[in-house]
């Protein structure tokens, strides 16, 4: 069981996801909103494996049994959670994960449906992205699930995404979350490897590009994966002739910048409260971080106590971050700029 964070998971996760279905692998993929709860996402992403499942002779009867449970699961949890929208066939089976604890209905569905799945000789993998956003009861409920599943030897693995405080969330969710799941952390490329994500499709092509050129490219993008792509892109079109220049990479990086403003940045920063686009401006102020919460209240005049519920908000939001106690990073690469640029 896995837990992804960084810049880049959301690519990789699909990827994974799509090689684990190459080798015949179940999956379920969802990506978490603020707004939905845990039960909206699985309930219907489940119902698709499971009609998948009884199409298999031998694990047919166990398939109806885990569809009866997901019955169950989605009439207890419509009452409690109000956002399930799927259509089941299927009646549930009296007392099969429909007692409206999430805890205990969850971890009755997954094993049905894990059960279902090991006799149809395949597993279940469940992707999903943007796990932050999962509420923190719901999370413990899924933690909880997942370690009876393994305790058991059940074919069933989560892949999860998250931003950097996704591994803290869930050690609060659940004291033995870090035991049970792996943390790899998906951040920016090792210079070598970020000059090749360049030059290789350039060289696949048949056109060079300055060396200049592209650590300049490395420089500007500080090798986050995403603005890797966006001034490669943008590098190509702008150059007429080979090889690709620096003057092309800095007119590329003027439009990179204005469309990642315009887009990537500007949609976080629509989200925020006028308090917290002080907290970040502030933050800004002192450079890409990670920053002690002390040196952010000095820029604001402000006491530490008095700010804690904007970091706590902006860390909910996942703008922010908390690299060790009592430091804050940003998590999206280059928004100190963009802070900058927007704020004088």
């Amino acid at each position: 069981m896995l837990g992804l964070r960084g810049v880049g998971k959301t690519v990789l996760l699909e990827r994974m996801r799509q090689d684990a279905e190459g080798t015949g692998v179940q999956t379920v993929r969802a990506e978490a909103p603020e707004d939905r709860s845990l039960p909206s996402l699985l309930a219907p992403e489940l119902r698709l494996v499971l009609l998948k499942l009884s199409k298999h002779e031998q694990a047919r009867d166990l398939s109806q049994r885990a569809l009866r449970a997901l019955a169950g699961f989605v009439g207890a949890m419509k009452v409690k959670y109000r956002d399930i929208e799927v259509g089941l066939d299927v009646g549930p089976e009296p007392g099969l994960a429909d007692n409206g604890d999430l805890e205990h209905d969850l971890q009755e569905l997954l094993q049905a449906t894990a059960i279902a799945a090991r006799q149809a000789d395949t597993s279940l993998a469940i992707f999903l992205d943007e796990l932050q956003y999962v509420k923190e009861d719901q999370l413990a409920a899924l933690i909880t699930a997942l370690h009876r599943i393994s305790q058991l030897q059940l074919p069933v693995i989560l892949v999860g995404a998250g931003l950097p405080q996704l591994r803290a969330r869930m050690g609060r969710a659940r004291s033995y979350a870090e035991r049970l799941f792996a943390f790899p952390e998906i951040g920016p490329l090792a210079p070598s490897d970020a000059r090749r994500a360049i030059h290789k499709p350039i060289d696949d092509q048949g056109v060079g590009i300055e060396d200049k050129a592209l650590d300049r490219i490395v420089e500007e993008t500080q090798a986050y994966p995403y603005f890797l792509q966006e001034w490669g892109k943008h590098a190509w079109d702008q150059a007429q002739t080979s090889p690709i220049t620096l003057h092309d990479v800095q007119a590329a990086s003027n439009i990179a910048l204005a469309e990642l403003d315009e887009s990537f940045f500007r949609v976080r920063f629509d989200r925020l409260t006028p308090l917290e686009k002080s907290y970040l401006r502030a933050m800004a102020e002192l450079g890409p971080g990670p920053h002690r919460s002390g040196d952010i209240a000095d820029v604001l005049k402000r006491a530490v106590s008095s700010l804690a519920p904007t970091r706590a908000q902006l860390i909910a939001k996942g703008m922010i971050w908390s690299p060790s106690h009592g430091e804050t990073a940003f998590t999206v690469p280059l928004f100190d700029d963009f802070m900058r640029r927007t704020i004088p």
